[in-house]
């Protein structure tokens, strides 16, 4: 497992930065796609081992010759890539009437047009190797109607159906492409509204358990079907 090579876009905090430590604790190699370049916020004290096999790549998921400087650089240290998990997104919450098109095409670029610009750069690698794994990070307000969400939703949505119809295209030759769409996960962004006493106790009426998700646990869900290579 060592030698596989996971890519992760979005690892400069909350899940994204938790899911390529967990890859990288796990003795996958990771390529931390960032804007920022640097190493996932939040865990100073990693080990030597952990810490070697993070190769943090500095990507703004929006800039397509970006994309594709970053697979090749990932590719080059490594010698291949063998998957990617689709992370980074934005959310702005805008009511529709006071929405611009500027502001819904931004959320849909990052969330939506950049995923399916990722999973198309690293088909190549995929392909090479003569099999590979995909996951997009979605969400379930894909399926709910949210007040100030609409782009995010929106372009979660689009996601999905970036996801069946690449899994589609792609699943005869070895790739499979999943999509995970967390419910309420507790982040640095969020964790404010979800110890506020109205908004926190609404949230944990809408779930089974009566709490949000923590990072960690989508990190090990997504560490186990790229481990496992549970498709």
């Amino acid at each position: 497992m060592s030698a596989r090579t996971i890519a992760v876009t979005g690892t400069s905090r909350g899940i994204g930065a938790e899911i390529a430590v967990e890859l990288a604790k796990r003795g996958l190699l990771v390529g931390c796609l960032s804007r920022g370049g640097g190493y996932p916020e939040g865990h100073l004290e990693l080990s030597p081992e952990v810490k070697a096999r993070l190769l943090p790549i500095q990507c703004d998921v929006t800039d397509e010759a970006m994309l594709a400087a970053a697979f090749k650089s990932l590719s080059v240290q490594t010698g291949g890539v063998d998957g990617l998990v689709n992370n980074a997104g934005i959310h702005r919450e805008v009511k529709a009437l006071s929405m611009s098109a500027a502001e819904f095409e931004e959320v849909m670029r990052t969330n939506a047009t950049a995923v399916l610009m990722a999973c198309r750069e690293v088909h190549p690698y995929l392909h090479a190797r003569g099999r590979g794994f995909i996951i997009n990070i979605g969400s379930f307000f894909d399926k709910l109607g949210v007040k100030g969400s609409i782009a995010y939703s929106a372009s979660k949505a689009a996601v999905g159906a970036i996801t069946r119809g690449l899994a589609a295209e792609w699943g005869r030759n070895g790739i499979s492409v999943v999509m995970l769409a967390p419910g309420y996960i507790e982040t640095d962004i969020n964790r404010a509204y979800l110890a506020d006493p109205v908004t926190g106790k609404f949230v944990k009426s809408r779930t089974f358990t009566g709490r949000a998700g923590q990072v960690n646990e989508v990190a090990r869900f997504v560490a186990a079907l790229l481990v496992e290579d549970i498709s």
